[in-house]
């Protein structure tokens, strides 16, 4: 009778005698799984905007290597979890209130090149008033920065290069969020004195 007690009772864990070591538990180490969309492909929330994927706070599917090699380290987008959907939210805020600083700077710095007319640009020319070389926006960028003006190259809109001295030219500006504005540049041709 002994031995079918033995049987359908389960053996309890000896407890360990004094001075006895207990092996430490083996940590489980549980890693984050991708959810998968209706493709096969892994969603991801975009943290930033991201060209030809979508906006910020979207929901969207991507190949696995693009949102593991590239979105995630890159910051671009974070696996949806509640944790990251809430940090997302509190980032949306601070973005939006940085656009909307962003936007009244540009259009402060709109009036201010509608205030100030016309801008003056030298370089060096030939007798029939040809320019050696040209003025692109990289040069016009230059001589607005050196007024104070933070115009980057990409915001100028030249059509073509300017390569003709002694002229009047409009140039147009497109300063972000929709915001353009225009100036007017005249060209001065600095002639080369004859040589001895």
């Amino acid at each position: 009778m002994a031995k079918a007690d033995a049987k359908t009772k389960p053996a309890a864990k000896a407890a360990p005698a004094k001075g006895e070591r207990t092996l430490p538990k083996k940590k489980v180490r549980r890693r984050q799984q991708m959810i998968r969309g209706k493709h096969g492909g892994m969603q991801l929330v975009l943290v930033e905007d991201v060209a030809h994927l979508g906006k910020q706070g979207d929901l969207v599917e991507v190949k696995a290597g693009y949102g593991r090699n590239y979105l995630v380290p890159y910051g671009l987008a974070v696996v949806p979890d509640p944790h990251n959907l809430k940090r997302l939210e509190s980032y949306k805020i601070t973005v939006s209130k940085a656009r909307e600083a962003r936007i009244a700077d540009l259009k402060v710095l709109a009036e201010q090149l509608a205030r100030m007319g016309s801008f003056t640009i030298e370089a060096n020319a030939t007798d029939d008033d040809h320019l050696y070389g040209s003025i692109g926006a990289a040069e016009i960028s230059k001589l607005l920065k050196g007024k104070n003006l933070g115009i980057e190259p990409a915001m100028v809109k030249l059509e073509h290069p300017i390569k003709e001295a002694n002229t009047i030219s409009d140039v147009p500006l497109n300063l972000g969020y929709g915001i353009e504005s225009k100036i007017q540049l005249i060209v001065v041709g600095i002639k080369q004195g004859a040589k001895k």
